[in-house]
This record gives C-alpha cells, structure tokens and sequence, in this order.
C-alpha cells in the first residue's frame, strides 16, 4: 500500500510516495538537483554532497536530498505539507562551497580530457563554480589503475563518487573494486591491482561523472560535438539494446547505450559497445567472382548475371538467412527463392524452433517479468555470455530474493543458484515437480544449446509443460539478433537444415556460422570476409547493421527499428537492395521499389511487425510431448567475444577473447 504525502518544493505542492527520497520527489517536481554520486539505478552513497537542499523547519543545515525521504519530513505547524527549498542562499552557498572541495585537487585536464563537453564536473563548475582558489598548496596525485584494454583510467581526476564500486559489485557482479585509505589518501582502486573480469565493464565509462574513467579503444579520436549521433538498435545478441551509434564522417567512432526500462534499462554488454573496430576491417566492399578456384574483383553487372545464371540453371535451390540479417532482407529472400522453387531457412544452428508457433520459438514473457518474478529457471543456456545485460537483470531480481534454478552446465553467472543438474534427466525430474514454485510468479528461460541437439522439440516441449503445470511464462532466449524476425516472416524449411544441405545452388545471406559441404554453388551475401565468403563462388557486399535501416525483433519478440548511422564502403550496396536487383536478372522482380514499399510487403504478411517497440501477446500452443534424449545440456555460446563476423574482424574483440582464455588457464600465487 502506497503512503501518499505532500510536500512544497519551490513553491509547488505536489503529492508523491512517502518511500521517494527528496531528489526523486524534486524531479517529480520538474526541478533539477545536481548530483555526482547518485545515481537511480544504484543504491544511494550520499557522498558528493552535491545535492543539498533546504528544509524548512529542519535542522539549520542543508540536507543530502539523495538520502533523505519525503516520509522524514516535519509538517508545518499548522500540519501544512513541508517545504524544501532547492535554490535559497543557503543551498547556493552549500553548493558553492562542495564545488569549491571538488575543484581543490582537480587537475586542469579538461582541454585534454575525454570527457570535455559531457562532463558533469563542467557543467556544475559552470553554475556553482568560482573563477579563483584560496588552495595554496600542491595538489595530490594519484597512480592511474590497469583495468585492461577497456577503461583507460586518469584517477588523479577522480572525485570518488563511488559509482563504478557500485555499479560493479551490484550491477555486474565482480568484487574487484574498492576505496582504500582514509582523507587525502583515499583512493579507487582495483583489488591487488587486477583487471576487472566482467563482460560488462564498459558501463562505468558512461557511469563516471568525470573524466576518471573513459574508453580506451575511443581515446583522443573525437570530441563529441563533432559527431553525428544516430539512435539505433544492437545486433550483438538478441536483446535488442538500445544504443546510440556515434560517427564522424563515415566512421563509427563509438557506441553508446539508450535507456529502456523494457529491454536493456541503461546497459550495453562490452561486445556491443567496442565492436566498432570490426566495422572497419576484413570489409567486402566490391563484388567477386571465382574462376580456376580463385576469387577475382568482378563488377556488379557481372556478378548478378553470374549469380542469376547459377540459380536459374538450379535443380534444388536453398537460402540461408544469417544471424545478423534484418527482417526485409530476410523477406526478400524468402520471395526471391521461393518464387524460384526453392527454399529457405534461418534456424542455421539446427535448433528445433518450431515454425508457425510463436509461443515455442519466442514463449510468452517478456524482459521485464523477470523483475517481478521470484523463482527463475535457466534450462541450457548460460545468459553471462549469451545475454550479459539480461544476465544483469536476473541479477537484480536474485538480489531482491528471486530463488534461481539451473539445469546445464555448472558456470560462474554472478550470483547464487540451485544447480539442479546437467542432462536431460534433470529436467524430466523438475518437470515433474514444477507445481512447487506456482506461487512465486516463476520464468522458465529457455537457452539455444538445449534445442539444437536432435531432441530440441522434446526439450521445447518439457519446457512448455514446466510453464502449464506451475503458471510460469516462457522466455526462449536467442543468440541470434534477425533469428525471432525471420521466424516471423516464415524463413523456414521443412526438415530444417538437412532440407538445405542437398541443395546444389545455395544463397548464404550473411550466414557465416555455417559449414557448406562440396559440391554446392554458393552465392554469399554479407559484410565481411569470413567464413561464408570464403566458402562462396559469388560474393555480392552487403551494408553492416549500421549502414542501412532495418527491422529486428529481439528474443522476447519486440519488433524494434534500426536506423542507418553511416553507409557501406565502396561499392557495397542494402541487403534488400541487391535482392530486389537480383530479382530482375532473373526475369522475375520482386514488387517494390522501396524500404517503404518493402516493409510494407512485410507488414501485410506479419502485420504485428508494425507494431515498433510493444511486445505482441502469443497465442499458447503447446508442442507434443516426446521422449527426451540422454545427453547433458551444452551452452551455445563458447567465446563470448568471437560470436560473429564483425566480431570475428575486431582486433580489440581478439585480445579480449585472447585474455578470457589466459584468464581461466592461469592459476593463482596461492594455487
């Protein structure tokens, strides 16, 4: 039951709950308090000292609004509502003061600073500043951390707020940072000087208030009014983060999380945020054509007409729709070669989805049950590298008092749970008793590595009467950003992929976690240089998940639009595009012109695709039942930093998998 009071700031009456502290209630108010160390998403440090406030009738002294709760308060004497005031002399004389403390060791980095024009330190120094110091004495210094190839640290700038303590102990779930010392020798610091093991490490970049913490990989390249910023959507998993692509000219210079209470809240994993030097390498930026078993430069007319010759002359035609690839090209393929016969399939993993089911392929919760939710159940999957962001959030709910469940491989997720054990055996034993957790709003989370062995349905299915039998809803996590779209638009073959691999043309639409047998004439559409391009004996380059705008549908099924930050190299063309051109050399062109008229195609034949950013509801339709297998479940994800192709091209993403591997082959002094 909510406690409702009145309280007067500045002069406006406003009702909020007596939990919120006095800097929530003056936002409520639409009053700006500036802060340093508060931040909502973390607990409440209380330590800059920044925000202070006036109560009226309170003590005669300004109060931390971070700290401090509406509930606190004392009424007037004639039970008026109290009063805060956030801009009396007194608060602008506190404040003035605490800028004063702040600035007194602040060295005069900020025309070198990375930070320079989005520093909070600056801004506030701008209203609360003075132009002199009455300091006459040295200033302090202090060593700058090796936190790793990340966060490039410049600690002497620090004004110890303590957020990237917090965020990483609660938030990611490391232990590796702290404060040490007392007074002037107080100082952040790593524990015995270690790296910081967290796939999530970047957010304290964004977090710091200053210029303490910044981007190693973006150091010194840009400033940030120089940069075009383009709101978008991360392919990197399948959460479907919102981030911010930041350019400058035609290169992304870095990227940024947005915030999204129903997806990533204000998270991005550090693959999403320092992928960027991928897109610059191993680039397809002019079409290829093989002859006598090398690969030579082709024009665009040569290759199409090459590629349309190979498909027409077909016997059994397959397309593949890669793990990156938006839903109209995925469309676009799907009419393009079944209109020649053939067909088509996205599941390029062998995981048993079923097609047509969208409550087997994408389940029934969304994202942000798993905050109300106080039992979880992980089956296969584990989300530290398959879904780092939603791993944080299980955290946060494990945090509150959420029980959590896990059937698979034993590995370290940041917090405690139950391992219920590793086969199929397990499984069938939890089934049996899934009534148990009924009262505890439960989530079944369903991983990739549990459905891609033979008995996938079996195991979809088990899941599915887990979710009946204790009224919990399914989330069947994926590891592919365009897998849920193509799903939607029906890129499904009968038989899967043993249906592609007698195919004697095969179209790779960017599908590079795939090995293609001999014999087959495979036309590759893509990005990079991987895998699938060196397979292939047509390659037509296509546009990154930044260079073109696009649908994708994230793993709880909401549909989210991509916009075009930049534009592909050379003579790289739009996914949909070199489809539709396509389409004309083989004598049957697709009907539309345009994005436009394409995604209109689109959303006559899936019309919940138009409905951008709300999650549809799925009608429940259980599989059958069938007799599981004996095997032990195993993740899909094996290196978190080398997932695909514009990773695969990254030189930090290297030395981060490189790391992560020396890291847990090593052992210890102690050891």
């Amino acid at each position: 039951m909510s406690d409702l009071r009145k309280v007067n700031i500045d002069g406006t009456e406003i009702e909020v709950d007596g939990a919120m502290t006095l800097i929530q209630a003056c936002e409520v108010a639409g009053i700006e308090v500036p802060r340093f160390c508060y931040h909502e998403r973390l607990s409440i440090a209380g330590n800059c000292r920044m925000c202070l406030v006036e109560v009226v009738g309170g003590p005669p002294k300004p109060a931390a609004s971070c700290a401090m709760q509406v509930r606190d308060l004392r009424p007037g004497p004639e039970g008026q509502a109290p009063v805060v005031k956030t801009n009396s002399p007194m608060v602008k004389k506190a404040r003035e003061g605490v800028m004063e403390f702040l600035l007194i060791n602040h060295p005069l980095d900020c025309p070198i600073c990375d930070q320079g024009g989005e520093c909070d330190l600056q801004d506030q120094a701008m209203a609360y500043g003075v132009d002199f110091s009455r300091f006459r004495e040295a200033k302090r210094a202090v060593d700058d951390l090796n936190l790793g190839p990340l966060v490039e640290t410049h600690m002497t700038r620090c004004i110890s707020c303590t957020r990237c303590v917090r965020f990483t102990s609660e938030v990611a779930g490391i232990t590796q940072m702290g404060q040490t010392g007392r007074g002037e020798d107080a100082e952040i610091t790593s524990y015995l000087g270690e790296t910081l093991d967290s796939n999530m490490q970047g957010n304290i970049i964004d977090l710091c208030p200053v210029g303490a913490l910044t981007s190693k990989p973006y150091a010194f390249t840009a400033r940030p009014w120089e940069l075009t910023k383009t709101e978008s959507v991360d392919v990197m998993d399948a959460l479907g983060s919102n981030i911010r692509v930041d350019t400058k000219g035609r290169e992304v210079m870095r990227i940024l999380p947005r915030n999204h209470d129903g997806v990533n809240e204000e998270w991005i994993s550090d693959k999403t945020r320092f992928v960027w030097d991928g897109l610059r390498r191993q680039r397809l930026d002019r079409p290829y054509v093989r002859e006598n078993g090398k690969l030579r430069p082709a024009t665009w007319p040569e290759a199409l007409d090459k590629a349309a010759t190979a498909i027409k002359g077909a016997g059994k035609l397959a397309g593949l729709v890669g793990d990156l690839a938006p839903v109209e090209a995925a469309f676009a393929l799907k009419q393009l070669i079944e209109g020649q016969g053939g067909v088509v399939e996205c599941r390029t993993d062998g995981a048993r989805l079923p097609a047509g089911n969208r409550s087997g392929y994408v389940g029934t919760a969304t994202i942000e049950d798993i905050d109300s939710s106080g039992a979880i159940l992980l089956i296969g999957t584990n989300p530290r590298d398959e879904a780092p962001v939603l791993n944080a959030r299980i955290r946060k709910a494990w945090i509150k008092g959420a029980v959590v469940g896990v059937i698979g491989e034993a590995v370290d997720l940041t917090y405690e749970y139950d391992h219920v054990g590793t086969d199929r055996a397990a499984l069938d034993a939890a089934a049996a008793k899934a009534h148990d957790i009924a009262d505890k709003n439960p989530v079944i989370i369903l991983g990739q590595g549990a459905i891609r062995e033979a008995d996938g349905a079996a195991v979809i299915a088990t899941a599915m009467k887990m979710a009946e039998a204790s009224g919990a809803k399914l989330l069947v996590l994926h590891t592919a950003a365009g897998r849920v779209g193509a799903m939607d638009v029906g890129a499904t073959a009968e038989g899967g992929m043993e249906a592609i691999s007698a195919a004697e043309v095969i179209y790779n639409l960017g599908a590079d976690e795939v090995e293609i047998g001999e014999g087959a004439f495979v036309i590759y559409q893509g990005s990079h240089g991987d895998r699938g391009a060196h397979r292939a004996d047509v390659i037509l380059p296509g546009a990154a998940y930044t260079e073109e705008p696009g649908l994708f549908v994230n793993t709880e099924g909401r549909p989210q639009l991509a916009l075009r930050a930049g534009f592909a190299p050379g003579e790289a063309k739009e996914n949909w595009a070199i489809l539709r051109a396509l389409s004309g050399e083989l004598g049957a062109p697709l009907p539309y012109d345009s994005l436009a008229r394409l995604r209109q195609a689109v959303v006559a034949e899936v019309p919940h695709l138009a409905r951008i950013d709300s999650v549809p509801e799925n009608d429940w339709q259980p599989l059958e039942a069938a007799p599981l297998g004996k095997a032990d479940f195993r993740n899909a994800v094996r290196d978190f930093y080398l997932t695909n192709p514009i990773a695969r091209a990254s030189a930090l993403m290297a030395e981060l998998s490189a790391n992560a591997a020396a890291r847990k082959s090593g052992k210890l002094a102690a050891e």
